[in-house]
């Protein structure tokens, strides 16, 4: 099967733990700041707003996400659910980086995903706010990569 006609579990209908599951898949993927990787989830004609950028195939979400990694240094990124229907998610999420000035940032936003039969995302809409903070602020401080288990929630950190 090709990456094209892939398969992505968990599949719709959502239950609460698989929309938990699909949530924490994404995110980790998204922590792995592999753009490849990452566009593999999306339909190929995957359909996206974020903030005020627009994508309309899964090549035009994978040049997004190489661009977006190239600017958005040390990215480290908590997803949480907020809602879920049949195949559709709503997250709220919270990410900080640096730009290649040093200058740190804690990016805060909402999504709404729509899912097709094989768990690929169909539809990705984004609102997001960046909000700089000092280094010392930075609450998201484990090594690049996967959000270890252990690790706060956005809940738990309060934010």
């Amino acid at each position: 099967m090709s990456s094209e006609e892939a398969v992505r579990p968990p599949l719709p209908p959502f239950t609460r733990e698989t929309a938990l599951l699909k949530v924490r898949l994404a995110e980790d993927g998204w922590n792995s700041c592999d753009p490849e990787k990452v566009s593999l989830a999306y339909t190929l004609d995957t359909r996206w707003r974020n903030r005020a950028e627009f994508a309309t195939s899964r090549a035009e979400a994978k040049a997004f996400l190489t661009r977006k990694w190239a600017r958005e240094l040390d990215y480290r990124l908590i997803k949480e659910l907020w809602a879920f229907t049949d195949n559709r998610i709503a997250v709220r999420y919270a990410y900080e980086w640096r730009d290649d000035s040093g200058n740190w940032f804690r990016s805060y936003g909402n999504e709404n995903w729509e899912f097709d039969e094989n768990g690929l995302m169909a539809n990705r809409y984004a609102s997001i706010n960046d909000m700089p903070i000092q280094e010392s602020e930075r609450k998201f401080r484990w090594p690049l990569g996967r959000r270890p288990d252990d690790h706060p929630g956005l809940s738990e950190l309060g934010l």
